[in-house]
């Protein structure tokens, strides 16, 4: 049985569903991110129905589930086959966030999740996340490129068939961020608070985020931070790859400094680790807080992203805010947010292609923009200021998904 526990945040009710099997562990999905628990398809199940069992109880039909990935993958189905019954007015939409992650299981686990015979022999094995797509009245992803690119065999992990037919009932609609949280003028979280018409704070929070790195305090280098999983999407392999890597290229050949900031795969933990060993300019820690993460949005004169993918991304749009220009790769949410300086409005650096060479190539026009062009440099951080990408606009565009997802019942 669950413990449903009630909160209420700015009049809006929430529930939280309590079980021991979700809060008597140290992880989330297993113990670390690489090694998920070996009861997960239980655990998941019990999670996807105990939803329905819930609005039972508190007898409430809602208009609308919203799904969110392969972790509520199964609610559609359940709701157009087991649950059809007592919830035939109620709609849903899954929204994809990551389209790598599908929540797969072997076929034996039918009888767990609850998933016909008919279905599970289908493919072979259960997909989640392809499940909740087939079966969810409307799908959304995060950006709308992100939407175009998972369309193609590139990006579709093997879905880019199933989301071509889901076409007219698949949108791609930009995250939002929460600027009572990210803002540079009223974080609690930096020395120095700033704003546009006075940016004198940032120096200072530079030099603080010196001092936590162990990197030389200097105002004639650039500093580019990196905040990020430590991961293959990430673009470490290309970063790291070769035998004279991207990464030290940059160490050797700018006038720069660079901090690294995240957790992931122990392999490119280990490398990053070595590297800085070996260079003064170049910082790795291996932790996550979120002091040090918005000090390093706050302090950065740079802030890196050269991911594989990135299918909405919310660093580079915290960037832009903090007058730290993006140096981005042009795919999904990324390119959705960030110009290159190139354009007229242009608010940060952006390069096309995922090679060694374009982010070597990417930082070092980063690095001679700030040495050499110190006024337009200064237009670029004021540009990303002024940009909004809070929810408005956003939750706009999901008013009209619900709108449309509840006509077709």
């Amino acid at each position: 049985s669950f413990e449903i526990i009630r909160d209420t945040l700015k009049d809006v009710p929430y529930f939280f569903m309590s079980h021991p099997m979700f809060t008597k562990r140290p992880g989330i999905y297993g113990d670390t991110s690489f090694a998920p628990y070996p009861d997960s398809s239980r655990r998941t199940a019990l999670y996807q129905h105990g939803i329905f069992e819930f609005c039972r109880h508190i007898d409430w039909m809602p208009d609308i589930i919203h799904c969110h990935d392969w972790t509520t993958g199964l609610i559609p189905y359940l709701l157009k086959t087991r649950y059809a019954g007592q919830f035939s007015r109620t709609a849903s939409i899954l929204t994809i966030h990551n389209l790598g992650y599908q929540g797969k299981y072997p076929r034996l686990d039918m009888h767990t999740f609850g998933i016909s015979p008919e279905l599970a022999s289908e493919h072979g094995d259960i997909n989640l996340l392809r499940t909740g797509i087939s079966y969810a009245h409307w799908v959304t992803t995060v950006s709308p490129t992100y939407a175009r690119e998972i369309m193609t065999p590139e990006f579709g992990h093997g879905l880019e068939h199933l989301l071509q037919k889901r076409s007219s009932t698949f949108s791609g609609i930009l995250n939002g961020v929460d600027y009572t949280e990210w803002n540079p003028e009223t974080d609690t979280y930096i020395p120095k608070r700033y704003r546009i018409e006075d940016m004198s704070g940032k120096a200072s929070d530079k030099q603080e985020l010196q001092g936590l790195a162990e990197l030389e305090i200097r105002d004639d280098l650039p500093l580019i931070a990196m905040i990020s999983r430590i991961a293959e999407q990430k673009g470490f392999v290309e970063l790291l790859s070769g035998t004279t890597s991207a990464l030290e290229e940059i160490l050797r050949q700018l006038p720069v400094q660079l901090l690294i900031i995240g957790t992931g795969d122990s392999e490119l933990e280990e490398a990053l680790k070595e590297l800085a060993g070996k260079h003064e300019l170049l910082s790795v820690m291996i932790t996550f807080q979120d002091r040090l993460a918005h000090l390093a949005e706050a302090g950065a004169d740079f802030f890196l992203m050269p991911s594989r993918y990135e299918p909405c991304g919310l660093n580079q749009i915290y960037s832009l805010k903090y007058g730290t220009p993006p140096i981005v790769r042009k795919t999904g949410g990324l390119a959705d947010t960030v110009s290159d300086i190139s354009e007229d409005q242009g608010t940060g650096i952006v390069f096309d292609h995922l090679t060694s060479e374009s982010i070597f190539e990417a930082v070092r026009r980063a690095v001679y923009f700030w040495h050499e062009q110190k006024d337009a440099y200064k237009e670029v951080q004021k540009r990303g200021m002024k940009k909004d990408f809070s929810w408005k606009v956003s939750a706009q565009e999901y008013e009209r998904v619900y709108t449309e997802t509840r006509r077709l019942l």
